[in-house]
C-alpha cells in the first residue's frame, strides 16, 4: 500500500524551530520530486520547498533563507527544517512525492495526510 506518512509537526513559540519527515512507503520504482506545501486560505495548496531527485530546491519566497528542505534517496524521505518560525507560518503542511511505477517514467503525485504546525507569539 502506498503512502506518504508525516512526522514532526506541533506547537512552538515565535523564533523556534521545527523539523518536519515525510517518508515514502509501497511499491514504486523511484521518486521524482518531493516538496512541501501548506493549505492556507484558499482552493489550492501554496508550495513551500521541493527538492528534485538531483537536489536543485525550490523556495517560496515567505521562507527563504529560514527553511531548507532536503532529501535522503535510499530512505525515500524528504525532511524540512523549519528556522525563525513566524506566527504566520501556522498551517497543515502537506508532504507531495511524485512517484514513478514504471519505464515509461510517467509521473503520479501522491500526497500525505498533512501535519499541523502552530506558532505563537
Amino acid at each position: 500500500q502506498l503512502q506518504l506518512v508525516e512526522s514532526g509537526g506541533g506547537l512552538v513559540q515565535a523564533g523556534g524551530s521545527l523539523r518536519l519527515s515525510c517518508a515514502a512507503s509501497g511499491s514504486f520504482f523511484s521518486i521524482n520530486v518531493m516538496g512541501w506545501y501548506r493549505q492556507a486560505p484558499g482552493p489550492q495548496r501554496q508550495l513551500v520547498a521541493t527538492i528534485t531527485s538531483g537536489g536543485v530546491t525550490a523556495y517560496a519566497d515567505s521562507v527563504k533563507g529560514r527553511f531548507t528542505i532536503s532529501r535522503d534517496i535510499a530512505k525515500n524521505t524528504v525532511y524540512l527544517q523549519m528556522n525563525s518560525l513566524k506566527p504566520e507560518d501556522t498551517d497543515v503542511y502537506y508532504c507531495k512525492a511524485d512517484l514513478i511505477f514504471d519505464s515509461t517514467l510517467m509521473k503520479y503525485a501522491y500526497w500525505g495526510q498533512g501535519t499541523q504546525v502552530t506558532v505563537s507569539s
